[in-house]
């Protein structure tokens, strides 16, 4: 592997970047970078750095394309979130105010509801678990307890709980408790043999 080094201030600066580098991956591209640019052969800088052979050609390329900023870390933005922020806010209101009468009569919002709510209503399409997801992103706790049913009537239940016959009554008969035959006493018999 033969890499130049596009300024004369390269190798030094690659040294000092990887003694002040505190992720271990980080420090090794330097260090790999850095080896490549005096020379070492691949062998060698795999051995001293205990890595793959694609990982010290692949970064003395980057290095050998693009200069020290090819290697240097960049902020990973990630993926773009489906539901835009400005979004995001009408969704979680949608669920808080809980079911409407689009919602068929449910009593409760449910984590396939708010899929259907987000597909219906914002366009967007997710998964079951990116929902869970995104509800906790947004403060919303998943699993809450049933709210009581537009249907119960709490003076019949009071009424059942007081007229229902008993399903268990005491006994009357009590357990007959046997000595314990286990114990630190001596038998009767034994006290005689002692003396």
């Amino acid at each position: 592997m033969h890499v130049q080094p596009h300024t004369p201030t390269d190798i030094a600066r690659l040294k000092s970047k990887a003694r002040a580098e505190k992720n271990a991956k980080q420090r090794d591209r330097y260090r790999a970078v850095a080896m490549a640019l005096e020379g070492f052969s691949t062998e060698h800088i795999m051995y001293i750095l205990s890595r793959s052979r694609n990982f010290v050609q692949r970064w003395a390329y980057f290095y050998r394309d693009g200069g020290i900023e090819t290697i240097s870390p960049r902020l990973q933005t990630g993926r773009p979130a489906k539901l835009a922020c400005e979004s995001a806010g009408d969704f979680k209101q949608r669920i808080v105010a809980g079911p409407t009468t689009v919602d068929n009569g449910l009593c409760t919002l449910r984590g396939k509801d708010a899929m259907r709510i987000l597909r219906q209503e914002f366009g967007i399409k997710y998964s079951l678990s990116s929902v869970y997801a995104l509800m906790h992103r947004l403060g919303l706790a998943c699993l809450k307890p049933r709210p009581r049913h537009r249907h119960n009537d709490p003076a019949a239940m009071q009424q059942w709980l007081e007229e229902a016959p008993l399903l268990s009554t005491q006994s009357s008969r009590k357990t007959r408790t046997k000595r314990s035959k286990s114990g630190s006493r001596m038998k009767p018999e034994s006290a005689s043999k002692e003396h």
